[in-house]
């Protein structure tokens, strides 16, 4: 293993959260990305390799707007999907069901707020589950003929 020397350097401390972010996203000590950092300004990377990275992120990029697109459109479609049948379904009310049902109404909302600040603070996400769901249902839910191919 080659001999490291000790330095001690002063940075920004914006800089240094990133550093910090990018060293636990990569796995790798905050040295390693210093010393990566600083040998690409001593030495300058050729065009090559920027292109290449550039290209490497501009394809992640790619792959992540389409993954978006796709759960875009499975929320369009099930917010679609439930007012229409809310639509179909609800039948009206007298004035003094009207007032009953909004009361409920409000506390099912309040509810229904809480449930979705606790998902999005734990990462919990409908459509990932539902795509998990949809990718690899149970064996036992498949109908008999398609169980057997």
């Amino acid at each position: 293993m080659p001999t490291r020397t000790r330095m001690n350097v002063y940075f920004d401390p914006d800089l240094l959260k990133q550093v910090k972010a990018l060293a636990l996203r990569r796995k790798v000590s905050q040295s390693t990305i210093i010393e990566a950092a600083v040998a690409s300004f001593l030495t300058g990377d050729s065009a090559e390799q920027l292109e290449a990275a550039m290209s490497r992120r501009l394809d992640k990029l790619g792959r992540q707007i389409d993954t978006l697109d796709e759960d875009l459109a499975v929320l369009g479609e099930t917010v679609s999907l439930f007012v229409q049948f809310w639509l179909t379904f609800a039948p009206p009310m007298s004035e003094g069901a009207q007032a009953a049902a909004r009361t409920k109404g409000l506390e099912r909302f309040e509810g229904f707020m809480q449930t979705l600040g606790r998902r999005l603070a734990t990462g919990d996400r409908f459509l990932k589950e539902l795509s998990r769901d949809i990718e690899s249902p149970p064996a036992d839910s498949l109908p008999a003929d398609a169980a057997r191919d």
